[in-house]
């Protein structure tokens, strides 16, 4: 009995350092996402001296390649039913390098903007495809943590670009933003030996009726044989329709567009909190965090540049944190810490740059608050967005569904960055901070509303409960249950 237990343990162990490998590398396409966002943030300043850009332009610029992601995120479901999670993921990283190339050598803003388009497809497809495909390997028992991979490399990506803004700065304005951008490129020799180590998804290997192969990379991914039978049964049923119906792209998005009840509420649900998580203003905290100090009292290039570096360590920081307790606490409590906790922070954002700023205690309650907000961002939404998108949706719906997702995510995020300059010229910072905590208070009612609890639940299982008249029955958390997690904070 003991050596049965030993042996397990060693098979569970083995299982879950096998999945964390995949999920790292199938995580590398959002570091070049979060690179991309914090790198532009710095960047941004060198352009407009270098290529001499008007404030429309430098909106335009910074906001389109998530405008432009969306068209990237429609093909992503498509493409990743058609030749796997797998290679869909190796094609969007060569997509958005070929963009990062053309940006760095950009002559003018017209090339520039060519790079940009290119980069936002190659995103598109990679934050749609990366959450599926670690959902679709992990066991449940894990699945939250490693579902949350994709985000903690977007904010690792973030800080690395930060970084590069800080360290490149010194050169020439000619020169220094086109190696900050350049450096993006690198990420690409991992992504490549990835190939080689990751499997194909075993949920759409079942879809093409590859079931040995299929059982394959699930004895790789979980405890022993009994579970693995047991995992690969729920599996093919519920992938009965695409293979019994041979269930054509028309007819997915034919239930998309007239939902069942169930669908309806897993849409709501799934595209709702992915437009929470962008129009609350994280992508203009993160792309315009130098104009924010620079609004508060911060002078020279140099120190709003070193100011940011301190967001982007923070923002990785807590989603580490975020990490260890979604699985443990669940999805629920730790969305209630977070949008609360935004919306606090924003408000006290806006306050502080309408009352107090130009001043060293201005400067300093900016700062808190900035790191206040991605902090709470990082330990909650931002996460469990993607968790949320990529589990709550049935296999026949499941690409197509999360690229929707991901759609409403990038069109949310290019309006805030392609406006929030525009705004704050019209009714200052500090009082499109006030707007951005207005829209997460709102945020909180959401999640109250509609959003259940999944932390436990197979994917097929979490099927089942949407389908039902009530799905928040017996997952929902009251918001009181959030005392004790942030006590144990």
């Amino acid at each position: 009995m003991l050596l049965y237990y030993v042996k397990r343990k060693r098979n569970d162990m083995s299982s879950r350092k096998y999945v964390l490998v995949c999920a790292i590398f199938a995580s590398l396409n959002s570091v070049l996402l979060g690179y991309d966002v914090g790198v532009m943030s710095g960047a941004i300043i060198f352009i407009q001296q270098d290529l001499n850009i008007t404030e429309v332009q430098e909106e335009v610029l910074v906001g389109i390649l998530s405008i432009v992601s969306l068209l990237g995120s429609l093909a992503g479901g498509r493409t990743s039913d058609a030749i796997g999670r797998k290679w869909t993921m190796a094609f969007a990283a060569i997509v958005f390098q070929s963009g990062a190339l053309i940006m760095s050598l950009a002559p003018d803003f017209k090339v520039l903007m060519i790079g940009r388009f290119l980069a936002g497809i190659g995103i598109g497809f990679g934050v749609m495809i990366a959450p599926v495909y670690i959902a679709e390997i992990s066991p449940t028992v894990a699945r939250g943590s490693f579902t949350s991979f994709p985000e903690i490399f977007i904010n690792l990506g973030i800080l690395l670009g930060y970084v590069s803004n800080y360290a490149f700065s010194g050169l020439s304005p000619h020169i220094n933003w086109r190696v900050m951008l350049g450096v993006g490129i690198l990420p690409s020799v991992f992504i490549g030996i990835a190939l080689f180590v990751i499997p194909e998804s075993p949920r759409w290997l079942v879809m093409k009726n590859r079931i040995d192969e299929a059982r394959l990379v699930l004895l790789k991914t979980n405890e022993n044989a009994n579970e693995v039978e047991e995992r690969l049964a729920e599996i093919q049923q519920a992938a009965g329709h695409v293979n019994a119906e041979k269930y054509e792209e028309k007819a997915v998005w034919r239930e998309l567009l007239n939902p069942s009840p169930g669908v309806r509420r897993m849409l709501i649900t799934g595209c709702g909190i992915q437009c929470f998580q962008q129009v609350t203003g994280i992508d203009a905290t993160v792309y315009y965090s130098p104009t924010i100090f620079k609004d508060a009292g911060i002078k020279g290039n140099t120190q709003l540049l070193a100011a940011t570096v301190a967001v982007g360590f923070t923002k990785t920081i807590f989603i580490l944190i975020a990490i260890l307790l979604i699985d443990k606490v669940g999805r629920k409590p730790l969305l209630y810490v977070s949008t609360i906790g935004m919306t606090t922070c924003l408000f006290g954002l806006g306050l502080t740059l309408s009352l107090l700023g130009n001043g060293s205690v201005g400067i300093k309650l900016a700062i808190l608050c900035v790191c206040g907000n991605v902090a709470f961002f990082s330990v909650g939404i931002g996460p469990i967005c993607w968790v949320l998108t990529s589990e709550i949706f049935p296999l026949r719906l499941r690409a197509q569904a999360s690229a929707l997702g991901a759609v409403g995510s990038r069109v949310s995020s290019g309006v805030v960055a392609m406006s929030f300059l525009s705004i704050s010229r019209m009714i200052t910072v500090g009082g499109t901070f006030f707007v951005f905590a207005a829209i997460s208070a709102l945020s909180v009612a959401f999640v109250h509303k509609c959003v259940p609890e999944t932390k436990g639940k197979s994917l097929e299982e979490i099927e089942m409960m949407f389908q039902n008249d009530r799905p928040q029955q017996g997952g929902e958390l009251e918001l009181e249950d959030v005392k004790h997690l942030m006590q144990t904070q």
